[in-house]
């Protein structure tokens, strides 16, 4: 394994480890977590906090950015033995970000040679705006106990930056060389990303930079390509 694919292997399992720590520990029962939201309400958006705890959310209402003292809705997340008005839709839009790495590269034609799907070593870090939406329907179970069903879809758009590694060689340099190595690049663009609630996965559209003098020969240098992306969420 060579230095560069060394160093890079650390990072990431470095990284990934303690985000990981940390975003465990932020995660709530179905991504839903204590804030702000807009609950959708008669084709109303009206601003709600939400307080969450594994055996109920209190829902606030929200004036100058503060919720009042007193709830006026509680949805319990155990069974009971009525039922609320279903389904209950809340939303939320966030900054959102993360640590990203490509996991498979499509690089089109260049220059008459065959497309290529690459899957060399890359990290970066994503800031986007996150959107997730959120609903509550009321379910009842095999022995008539009633209970709140929470499903949850996100997605967010936003840009990238971030070191990589690419192989420099005879095909990916139009046989301006005969040299074999590993090379450094910088890379950037944009990608959209569907949320779950510890990760996310997408499509992003970037451009490389060799860091080195070979660019000059480099068939892809700031060349578009197109790729599959997975993200840890930072916040």
């Amino acid at each position: 394994m060579s230095n560069y694919k060394f160093i890079f292997l650390v990072l990431v399992a470095s990284i990934a480890f303690f985000t990981s720590c940390s975003t465990l520990d932020k995660a709530s029962l179905h991504g839903l977590n204590s804030g702000f939201y807009k609950l959708d309400s008669e084709k109303q958006l009206n601003n709600v906090y939400l307080d969450v705890t594994e055996e109920k959310i209190d829902v606030y209402r929200q004036s100058e950015n503060k919720p009042y003292k007193e709830s006026f809705l509680t949805i319990p997340l155990k069974t009971s033995d009525s039922l609320l008005i279903s389904p209950l839709k809340f939303r939320k839009q966030s900054l959102d970000i993360d640590i990203t790495t490509i996991l498979l590269k499509y690089r089109p034609s260049v220059y008459g040679l065959p497309a290529q799907l690459t899957s060399d070593i890359n990290i970066a870090m994503y800031a986007g705006t996150r959107h997730d939406n959120y609903e509550i329907i009321n379910k009842v179970d095999p022995l008539g106990k009633c209970y709140n069903k929470i499903t949850s879809f996100g997605y967010d758009f936003g840009i990238f930056a971030g070191p990589g590694t690419t192989a420099i060689s005879p095909f990916t340099t139009n046989n301006y060389t005969n040299n074999e190595y590993v090379g450094m690049i910088f890379q950037m663009g944009i990608a959209g990303f569907l949320e779950l609630n510890m990760a996310s996965f997408g499509i992003a559209v970037g451009f490389d930079y060799l860091l080195n003098s070979d660019r000059k020969i480099w068939i892809y240098n700031n060349k578009p390509w197109v790729g599959f992306v997975v993200g840890i969420a930072l916040n």
